[in-house]
């Protein structure tokens, strides 16, 4: 009888947290070592109870002390931490071979490099990994033997499109075979709304994406198309291509995740639900394939497919984000900070939507952008992302809070 690898939910009560969770019930691949939260202690207790993990990890710490004392008759054998260092704790431990990375924003930078840093097999959910860290944590992924598996639907579909020899990221070479990637983006809720329109777009309406179910800042992202800038960045890094060789095209139906043009003219796609057990079904089965629970794609009521440019009138930070990726790690950071802070600062009612490209655009190209830099140490990172976000906080009105 096979043991079951252990694996460790870095954000196990979000959306993909929670989605992994469905997938591993329909399967006994897995144990489930440690579930790690933010604050949202009585979900955790839930997932507790019915996963018995050895650890749950609550990084606020009034909420550790709420789980603890709940978990006495339902997890009494699971062990209560709290704080960001334990969330290095659980992603290291050497019993753990699989980490879900699915803390959303820069909270999860550390445990994430840390897991790869560690050699772990590492299921990427965590866009902040790669677009503030990214030369530091391929780096890591190739040096330290990690097995890097890309849990976004767009980077989970070029996953599948490429050729056998020529597959996991972080060992990936330039290829001369492959032409360009294509990430595709459904154009969120405000695709044809008139421009005019934009600034006055409420906090309600941004949230509501036409196709996906998403926590808050992930669908701020996608009404901004600040996600495609930031999923052309990844991309740049985990299948080594510069940016010139990325290109996204608006797919309202989101049946097309993304596809790989080869230099022969052939054109390979990945099509799906859009549902996100998909690409974590097919992360947790790597290298093999496991049902996932999503409904399977019916071509002929699908209809039509239809692809058409981004307007770069309608969609500035997706600019924003080729601007940086061509600028190169620090600016990347700084865009990066900058979007987080902005989408926070909208969430809140303190500014409109369109003052968020504004604010990016500012801390992009700030006085303080004409510097080059250097990101060598984790330290760098974080000192360059400290400092934008002081910027865009300043910029936004919330250069009180922290």
């Amino acid at each position: 009888m096979s043991v079951r690898p252990n694996i460790t939910l870095l954000g196990s009560t979000g959306s993909i947290g929670q989605n992994t969770l469905d997938v591993l019930s329909r399967h006994d691949s897995h144990r489930v070592f440690a579930l790690t939260a933010c604050s949202d202690h009585e979900r955790m207790r839930e997932q507790c109870a019915m996963w018995q993990p050895e650890y749950a990890v609550m990084v606020d710490p009034d909420a550790a002390r709420r789980l603890e004392a709940s978990l006495t008759t339902v997890a009494p054998r699971t062990r209560v931490l709290s704080g960001q260092d334990a969330l290095l704790r659980v992603a290291v431990d050497p019993a753990v071979d699989s980490v879900m990375a699915a803390i959303v924003g820069a909270a999860g930078l550390p445990a994430t490099l840390a897991a790869a840093r560690h050699g772990k097999k590492v299921l990427l959910a965590n866009k902040e990994a790669l677009i503030m860290a990214g030369p530091l944590f391929m780096a890591a992924v190739r040096d330290c033997g990690a097995v890097l598996l890309p849990i976004d639907s767009e980077h989970n579909a070029v996953f599948q499109c490429l050729p056998d020899n020529n597959r996991l990221p972080g060992r990936i070479e330039p290829s001369r075979e492959v032409r360009r990637i294509v990430l595709t983006a459904s154009g969120g809720p405000f695709l044809d709304l008139p421009a005019e329109q934009l600034p006055a777009v409420t906090v309600a309406e941004a949230c509501r994406h036409p196709n996906w179910s998403m926590g808050q800042k992930i669908s701020v992202d996608s009404a901004t198309m600040m996600n495609k800038g930031l999923e052309l960045i990844e991309a740049c890094y985990l299948f080594a291509l510069p940016p010139h060789q990325v290109d996204v095209l608006i797919h309202p139906q989101s049946t097309v995740h993304s596809l790989v043009e080869y230099c022969d003219g052939s054109m390979l796609a990945q099509l799906g639900s859009p549902d996100m057990r998909v690409p974590i079904a097919h992360a947790l089965a790597w290298p093999g394939r496991q049902p996932s629970g999503a409904d399977f794609l019916d071509l002929v009521r699908a209809g039509d497919l239809q692809f058409r440019e981004p307007d770069p009138v309608q969609f500035p930070c997706l600019r924003l984000g080729r601007e940086a990726a061509r600028a190169g790690p620090a600016a990347i950071i700084r865009l990066n900070a900058a979007n987080e802070v902005a989408v926070e600062a909208f969430l809140a009612g303190a500014i409109g939507f369109m003052e968020i490209p504004a604010i990016i655009e500012s801390v992009l190209h700030g006085p303080e952008s004409a510097a080059d830099d250097p990101v060598r140490e984790l330290e760098d990172v974080l000192a360059i992302d400290r400092l934008a976000r002081a910027q865009a906080r300043e910029l936004s009105g919330i250069a009180g809070r922290s």
